[in-house]
């Protein structure tokens, strides 16, 4: 019987070589991995204007550095003004 692989199986290796890491730990990080850049750019400014805010950083701060991390995503979104920004905070 032919052994199943999922198309990530050559990262999870390639981690469980070069780390200490267990195979199902490898696993779990690349779906982490994956999830965390899965995340769409609306609810990025959403989970990042929490974390910010949360920190004791003010709007004008926290929307400034909003603006300056999201052309170093991954997946960069187009360039968004500080008042799209808070349009998607805010509504």
């Amino acid at each position: 019987m032919l052994e199943r692989r999922s198309s990530h199986d050559d990262l999870i290796d390639h981690l469980v070589r070069s780390t200490a890491l267990q195979r199902g730990e490898a696993a779990r990080v690349v779906l982490d991995v994956l999830a965390y850049f899965d995340e769409s750019t609306e609810d990025f400014v959403r989970r990042r204007h929490r974390e910010l805010q949360s920190g004791g950083l003010v709007n004008t701060e926290i929307f400034e550095r909003i603006a300056a991390e999201l052309p170093h995503r991954a997946v960069a979104p187009p360039e968004l003004s500080l008042r799209q920004l808070r349009r998607i905070v805010y509504g």
